[in-house]
């Protein structure tokens, strides 16, 4: 999953990338709105973690330039601000959700979670094609008839996880590459060709399938 953070406190924003990408996650850092809104224009991103006390332009009227514009993808708000008014209009203004400062990195990764799921449709927790079942949680998978869970790595996980939420969809290197790497990281070379490799080996692979010269999927509704 790729994260916009839009955050003008450096201590925070190095708290919340590291974190993020402890778990795997690629993260691209911005401390101002208007920085904000060109990252947008230019690279796809699963979520938006947006503090509202920015310079120059303040993260309300970031958060609703961006929903005028007609960008859909989750995006919570995370700010010292706790009065009812700025929740009321962060909610109103088309937050997914709003996160008071200090929080828990904890409870902002199950937050981040919940509104993936929603964003994808997906009630159950754990994401599943009928045969693998995905633990967000613990980073382990499960496969009908194999009564061990297997457990993979932060980036294996990653990698999962996009096929999961677009089950049937063929992902591409560069997309999956978008998933793993922010802006500045070193991309290692064949790197997706490797973690795809290693999940083949650690749970099947009939359960990913190669599509020569584009990509990667898991099958959709396996058992429907």
């Amino acid at each position: 999953m790729r994260i916009l953070l839009i955050e003008d406190d450096k201590m925070i924003a190095q708290a919340i990338s590291g974190s993020l990408k402890d778990m795997g996650e690629a993260v691209d850092w911005v401390n101002r709105g208007n920085l904000a809104l060109s990252a947008v224009q230019t690279q796809t991103y699963d979520l938006i973690l947006l503090d509202l006390g920015l310079p120059e332009q303040d993260g309300l009227s970031v958060l609703n330039t961006l929903r005028d514009k007609g960008y859909s993808l989750p995006i919570i708000i995370i700010t010292a601000r706790d009065d009812l008014d700025s929740r009321l209009r962060g909610l109103d203004g088309g937050a997914d959700d709003y996160l008071i400062k200090p929080f828990d990195l904890a409870e902002l990764h199950a937050r981040i979670r919940a509104i993936v799921r929603r964003h994808h449709g997906v009630a159950n927790p754990k994401p599943s094609n009928g045969v693998l079942t995905l633990d967000p949680t613990t980073y382990e998978v499960s496969i009908v008839g194999q009564p061990e869970k297997i457990l993979l790595s932060n980036k294996e996980f990653v990698i999962l996880q996009t096929l999961l939420l677009r089950a049937g969809k063929i992902h591409s290197r560069t997309e999956l590459e978008d998933k793993l790497y922010g802006w500045g990281d070193e991309v290692e070379s064949n790197a997706v060709d490797y973690l795809i490799h290693a999940l083949r080996k650690k749970i099947g692979k009939e359960h990913i399938q190669n599509v020569r010269g584009v990509g990667w999927l898991v099958r959709k509704d396996v058992n429907a």
